[in-house]
């Protein structure tokens, strides 16, 4: 066994790699607060490549393509604090539990994932207590501080979707996602239907559920403030242009709201 073995058997994350959160506009104290779980495609070195080419990596199973781009354009544009992930949702999915099959996907789309085959409760506990719960407890504390302070706080994630799954096109542009707060998000998908001439998805190409979801359910109707999940179809945000004209966009959206 190497020195590099020794140092990281049965861990994860060697002492070199960086921790799964990395934030913008920490101390940004606006109405609203931004989420994107897969901002990143990092994957350990302990893990290797997880069995997968290069071009699997780089695939949107690997990680939401585009969505950091718009979540750091929102950050700005609504002075608002901005918590990404930096490592691929295939080593741990941080918008699912960790106790869901989904959390440790052996299956991506239609692409086995080797690295992930017959994983024991360990391994994933392991991915779960070094990538999972140090970003999420990061959330939760700078929402215990804003309660504390008294600042409001709206939750807004950010996520990009394939415009063909499964061999089915998607038609939608735009999706807002929500299960029992709908009140803002569907009031911001109205907005959007009455204010653009895209094919906006309500609840679509997704739904949020509590098997599907982590950020939603647990960080905004769990605590009761308003909630809303964006999906954007990856296609169209094809650089920096496009990324600043969906957040101007969804920044619209939801201060019409807001206010």
């Amino acid at each position: 066994m190497s020195d590099l073995q020794a140092a990281t058997k049965g861990r994860v994350l060697a002492a070199h790699e960086p921790h799964p959160l990395e934030m913008f506009n920490e101390a940004a104290q606006s109405q609203y607060l931004i989420v994107c779980e897969h901002a990143g495609r990092r994957i350990p070195q302990s893990l290797g490549t997880l069995g997968l080419p290069e071009e699997d990596r780089r695939r949107h199973i690997a990680w939401d393509i585009g969505a950091k781009a718009v979540a750091m354009e929102l950050s700005d544009i609504l002075a608002a604090p901005l918590f990404t992930q930096r490592y691929s949702r295939l080593v741990c999915d941080c918008n699912r539990r960790p106790d869901v099959a989904a959390f440790t996907p052996d299956v991506s789309e239609a692409t086995s994932i080797p690295g992930n085959r017959d994983l024991s409760e360990e391994d994933r506990q392991a991915r779960a207590d070094e990538i999972f719960w140090p970003f999420h407890d990061a959330i939760t504390a700078a929402l215990d501080a804003r309660q504390e302070k008294g600042l409001p706080t709206k939750l807004i994630t950010v996520h990009t979707f394939t415009p063909v799954y499964l061999g089915r096109s998607r038609p939608w542009e735009i999706g807002v996602l929500f299960n029992r707060d709908r009140g803002f998000a569907a009031a911001i998908a109205r907005w959007l239907q009455d204010n653009t001439e895209l094919c906006v998805g309500v609840n679509e190409p997704y739904a949020v559920g509590d098997e599907t979801d982590y950020a939603i359910p647990v960080h905004g109707e769990r605590r009761g403030i308003p909630c809303v999940e964006f999906e954007i179809r990856n296609d169209l945000v094809a650089g920096r242009a496009e990324a600043r004209s969906w957040a101007d966009l969804i920044a619209r959206s939801v201060s019409a709201v807001a206010a």
